[in-house]
C-alpha cells in the first residue's frame, strides 16, 4: 500500500472533523455578531439617553431665571392696562409706547426660547393642569365649570407648567344669569373629583 493512500474511513474522519469545525466556527461567528449588535445597541441607548439628559438641562437650565422674569411681564401688562385713554401729551404717548414696545419684545423673546404664555379665553373649559381657580362666581352667562376671567397668565416651558393661570371660574350646578344657592359648610369642592382633590383646581377661599 502505497504511502500516499489514505484509507476511506480516514476520509470520512477528516470530513467529519472538518464539518464540525465550520459548524463551531459559524456557531461562534453567530455569537459574535449577536454580542457585538447588543453592545452597539446599549451604546446608542447610552448615547441617546445622555443626548437627552443634556438637551433637557439645556432646555430648562433657564427655568428659574424665566420664572423671575415672569414679574416683570406682569408689572408691564398692568401698566398697559391703565394707559391713559385719551393722552393728549406727546411724552405720554412715546412713554406708553415704549412700553408696549418693551412688552412685546419680552413676550417675544419668551416665545422664542420656548416660555409659552397661558391665556385662557373666556368660557374655555376650567383645566386644572394649567390653571388655578381662585374664586368662583354664579350667575354668569359662561357654563358651569368654565373661564370666567384671567386674573394672571399662566406659562409653560417647552410643555412643563412654570406656572399655572390664576382664573376666575363659573359655579358648577348653576343655571347661567341664575343665582347659586349658598354651599353649606363642609359641601363638596365642585373642582374635586369623588375620593381625590386635585390641588391645582382646588378655589382659593382667600382671594
Amino acid at each position: 500500500m502505497s504511502e500516499d493512500h489514505i484509507p476511506d474511513d480516514a476520509d470520512a474522519f477528516i470530513a467529519e472533523a472538518s464539518e464540525g469545525e465550520l459548524l463551531a466556527l459559524k456557531a461562534e461567528s453567530v455569537a459574535l455578531k449577536e454580542q457585538i449588535l447588543r453592545y452597539a445597541a446599549e451604546a446608542e441607548n447610552t448615547r441617546r439617553r445622555a443626548e437627552r439628559e443634556a438637551n433637557d438641562a439645556r432646555a430648562y437650565a433657564i427655568q428659574k431665571f424665566a420664572k423671575d422674569l415672569l414679574g416683570v411681564a406682569d408689572n408691564l401688562a398692568r401698566a398697559l392696562a391703565h394707559e391713559p385713554a385719551d393722552a393728549g401729551d406727546p411724552a405720554v404717548k412715546n412713554f406708553v409706547l415704549g412700553v408696549e414696545m418693551t412688552e412685546k419684545e419680552l413676550q417675544g423673546a419668551f416665545e422664542r426660547n420656548g416660555l409659552k404664555r397661558i391665556s385662557p379665553a373666556r368660557g374655555d373649559k376650567f383645566d386644572p393642569h394649567q390653571h388655578q381657580a381662585i374664586t368662583e362666581v354664579p350667575g354668569t352667562d359662561v357654563a358651569g365649570g368654565g373661564v370666567v376671567e384671567v386674573m394672571q397668565p399662566g406659562y409653560e416651558l417647552l410643555g412643563r407648567l412654570v406656572r399655572p393661570a390664576m382664573v376666575v371660574v363659573a359655579a358648577k350646578g348653576a343655571a347661567a344669569g341664575a343665582e347659586a344657592p349658598a354651599k353649606p359648610n363642609g359641601a363638596q369642592n365642585p373642582y374635586e373629583t369623588e375620593g381625590e382633590a386635585d390641588p391645582g383646581a382646588a378655589v382659593d377661599k382667600r382671594a
